[in-house]
């Protein structure tokens, strides 16, 4: 049974007055991937920035209308908590230069003022390691730094710190476009086998990427949303001429 968590009411997103995410209501379903695809400057990767807060940090940057997880309008939630809640993996894999692998896996705790006993600490790494895929390829060396494993792994690092802090949900930025074929074809599956325990939202322009690992797409065209709904519907008779144009790869 779907059940939605996660939803937007006519948000909007702006730029130093410009809008570039324009009025977009759109639901979310809990324990589904939701891939967000488009064309580049489309508004994809503004529009999950703003689901998290992390949108307005950028001097000049505003959000009007609202967002909700579960009941809670998530403008009133303090920032680092939405952020907690909802996690985030970056396009490039971005693991902290200076911190070991271990260190990076709970820098969310660290960062965040959280305190851990060693034996918490020890086993929230082995559990969002674990949940990562990565764990049998560096629990001898959990002490090295993050920026000693190869991109794909650095990439499931980053995905294994944000499942560290137990997240609803973990928004994923073009995770994949970094990473050669082997890599990807690994996240792929890692975001297959995650929605049991995350919901899932990734940003794509790949097509073939968003018919591979999710249920559900949005199509978002010049900010705004123009069609969503399953993926399988979506890929097979889109309702949108837009859509089936960009599907077709006419444009993108």
């Amino acid at each position: 049974m779907n059940e939605t968590f996660l939803r937007t009411e006519k948000l909007s997103a702006l730029f130093n007055g410009e809008r570039v995410v324009k009025n977009v209501t759109i639901t979310f379903q809990k324990n589904k991937v939701t891939a967000i695809m488009g064309p580049s400057g489309c508004g994809k990767t503004t529009l999950i920035r703003c689901i998290n807060r992390m949108h307005e940090l950028i001097p000049g940057a505003a959000t009007t209308g609202k967002i909700f997880l579960y009941d809670d309008e998530i403008g009133s939630i303090n920032p680092i908590l939405v952020r907690r809640k909802i996690g985030m993996v970056f396009q490039k894999p971005n693991p902290f230069p200076t911190m070991s692998i271990y260190e990076n896996v709970i820098a969310g705790y660290r960062l965040n003022g959280f305190h851990l006993s060693r034996d918490e600490m020890n086993a929230t790494v082995e559990e969002s390691l674990r949940k990562a895929a990565l764990w049998d390829e560096v629990k001898d060396v959990l002490h090295r730094k993050g920026t000693f494993l190869s991109g794909g792994q650095q990439q499931r690092l980053c995905i294994a710190r944000a499942l560290a802090m137990k997240p609803e949900v973990i928004l994923l930025d073009e995770p994949t476009s970094a990473l050669d074929p082997k890599a990807t074809s690994r996240i792929e599956e890692l975001i297959v086998e995650l929605k049991d325990a995350v919901s899932i939202l990734i940003v794509t322009h790949n097509t073939a990427q968003a018919a591979r690992v999710s249920e559900y797409t949005a199509f978002m065209y010049l900010g705004e949303l123009v069609e969503f709904g399953s993926t399988k519907k979506m890929f097979t008779v889109p309702e949108n001429s837009k859509t089936e144009e960009y599907l077709m790869g006419k444009f993108g």
